[in-house]
C-alpha cells in the first residue's frame, strides 16, 4: 500500500485572510468553502471563526468527504457535491463564499485517479470517482468527431482529428 499523498495549500493564509479580512476578530454567520480539496482551507477557517460562525464545505472527491469526516469541529459541514450546488442555498445566506479551482496535487499524483502525467493508471480523470463514465470508458464507445471535439475544445490541439482517428483504430 502506498503511503498518504501530502497536499501543501497555496496562498493559504492570504486566501483566508482576503475571505475573512474585514468580518472582525470572531467572524460569525455562514462561510463556504466551495472546494473542500485536503481541508487546508477549511481548517484555517474554522481556527478564525467565532462560535457562533458556521463553514460549509463542498467537494464531489471521495477522498476528500474522507478527509473531511476527520473534522470534529461542530460549526462545520461537508456536502458531497460539487459547487454548482451553491444555487441550492438560500438567497444571501453566506457571508462568504472561498473557491480553490483546479485540481488538487493527491489527484495528479495518484496514479489510480487518471490525471497523472508522470505516472500510468487507469484512465479515470472523475472528481468524484463514484458517478459517472471513467474517460476510459466514454472512450471506448465515442464517435470519431466527439472525441476530436473534447480534444480540440478543451485540451486545444490542433490536431484533435488525427488523434482521435488514431483513439478509434487503436481500440
Amino acid at each position: 500500500m502506498t503511503s498518504p499523498l501530502q497536499h501543501t495549500t497555496v496562498l493559504l493564509n492570504e486566501a483566508v485572510d482576503s475571505l475573512l479580512g474585514g468580518a472582525g476578530p470572531e467572524p460569525s454567520g455562514t462561510w463556504i468553502d466551495a472546494t473542500f480539496g485536503r481541508g487546508g482551507h477549511s481548517r484555517l477557517i474554522l481556527l478564525r471563526l467565532g462560535p457562533q460562525g458556521r463553514l460549509v464545505a463542498f467537494d464531489k472527491d471521495p477522498e476528500a468527504i474522507a478527509e473531511a469526516t476527520r473534522i470534529t469541529d461542530a460549526r462545520f459541514s461537508i456536502r458531497h457535491e460539487g459547487f454548482r450546488h451553491l444555487a441550492e442555498l438560500p438567497p444571501a445566506s453566506a457571508a462568504g463564499v472561498l473557491m480553490d479551482l483546479g485540481v488538487s496535487s493527491p489527484q495528479i499524483d495518484s496514479p489510480e485517479r487518471g490525471f497523472s502525467f508522470r505516472f500510468d493508471g487507469p484512465l479515470d480523470m472523475r472528481m468524484d470517482t463514484t458517478r459517472g463514465e471513467s474517460v476510459a470508458d466514454w472512450l471506448a464507445t465515442a464517435e470519431v468527431g466527439q472525441i476530436a471535439e473534447v480534444i480540440r475544445d478543451y485540451g486545444e490541439e490542433r490536431f484533435a482529428g488525427p488523434i482521435a482517428k488514431a483513439i478509434v483504430a487503436r481500440r
